[in-house]
């Protein structure tokens, strides 16, 4: 949808994902002791699939609304008279939204069966970026300056996830790639926001010029901002994980300890 509501859905989508992928790797590399290893990896399993169907639901959603919107294509493609396309932009967000309900779908199957082989999920995910970021690098090939400049500047984040996915189908449990996905999740889900605030103000501000190249420059500027607010988001969550880990550890060793102390008199 071309408008502020279709930036922001695909935007919170991105935006939960990379919040609950910095939990989720904070957890899941913290956690990871010899003792406790078997028993983690059982729950990961189960909170993948429920992640794969979290995600089916949500670009089930994406799809139907960019569909069947007042002013949507109501799944026609070509008609009319004379006979044009219809709504070719919503067929690209539809578009995009079916590759990671397929990314979603293989989630499920890879954590739920034996059928896919390692890594599969994380291929299929990066496919779906890579159709995003073909999409988007056409989606406004002949719109103004600033539109087609705000719009790059979201195949930063892109490209650079869909090379991040691909190493980790053969680089499994990769801390830094772990924390980097999430990054770069985080960073788009906040520029699809950025986008709909820039081109489509949703309180009747003023408009944008999109033919000032200094806008331009204070874009790219702010999408650096972004980068930095999604490192500095990834950084507190494994922190925060991290502190209570360590204070929970130092507990354990200490009522040892007592024990230890107390067992000593009895003998």
């Amino acid at each position: 949808m071309a408008n502020f509501k279709g930036h922001v859905l695909p935007g919170s989508f991105f935006i939960l994902f990379g919040l609950w992928w910095s939990v989720k790797y904070s957890l899941k590399h913290i956690s990871r002791t010899p003792k406790k290893n078997s028993h983690v990896q059982t729950n990961f399993k189960h909170v993948e699939i429920i992640e794969g169907a979290v995600k089916v639901v949500f670009t089930l959603v994406g799809i139907l609304g960019e569909q069947f919107v007042p002013d949507g294509p109501h799944l026609y493609l070509y008609r009319g008279q004379p006979r044009s396309w219809v709504k070719l932009m919503n067929w690209q967000h539809s578009t995009m939204y079916l590759f990671f309900l397929i990314s979603g779908a293989v989630d499920i199957i890879t954590y739920s069966t034996t059928l896919m082989p390692v890594g599969m999920d994380r291929f299929m995910l990066g496919m779906a970026l890579y159709v995003e970021g073909l999409l988007f690098q056409y989606h406004v090939s002949l719109r103004p300056m600033l539109d087609q400049h705000i719009h790059t500047m979201l195949l930063m984040a892109i490209y650079p996830s869909v090379a991040t996915c691909i190493i980790q189908v053969f680089v499994h449990e990769n801390m830094i790639l772990d924390f980097f996905s999430a990054c770069l999740a985080l960073l788009q889900g906040t520029w699809f926001w950025q986008i709909g605030f820039v081109l489509y103000p949703p309180w009747g501000g003023p408009e944008w010029d999109l033919n000032d190249h200094s806008n331009l420059m204070f874009i790219t500027m702010c999408f650096c901002w972004h980068f930095a607010l999604a490192i500095l988001i990834t950084a507190v969550n494994y922190t925060l994980k991290a502190a209570g880990d360590w204070r929970y550890s130092c507990k354990i060793p200490t009522f040892e300890q007592d024990l230890t102390y107390e067992a000593s008199f009895l003998i």
